[in-house]
């Protein structure tokens, strides 16, 4: 399967948060799972940064389980890998 993106395009630099949103709210995975309907391995994937594209819909129960919103997890990374500070990142 071919992929839409150019072979020579960067990486991206956007970081989802949800670990430390999690941590700022004194909740595990497990939870957030029993919660959402959402699968550990795909809030694992999504906690871990090697997820690819998430859902509308997936981010949206995300979102009301933590009482969040989107903006607060993620951030973007400046182009030598570090958290852009003045985008809100910490």
């Amino acid at each position: 399967m071919a992929s839409s993106e150019p072979q020579d395009a960067p990486p991206h630099r956007i970081v989802f948060r949800l670990d430390e949103a999690l941590l700022q709210r004194g909740m595990t995975l497990t939870e957030l799972s029993r919660r959402t309907g959402i699968t550990m391995a795909n809030l694992s994937t999504l906690k871990n940064n090697r997820g690819k594209a998430i859902r509308f819909t997936t981010l949206t129960m995300i979102c009301d389980a933590l009482q969040i919103e989107p903006a607060q997890l993620f951030a973007i990374t400046e182009l030598d890998g570090q958290l852009d500070q003045s985008e809100g990142g910490t």
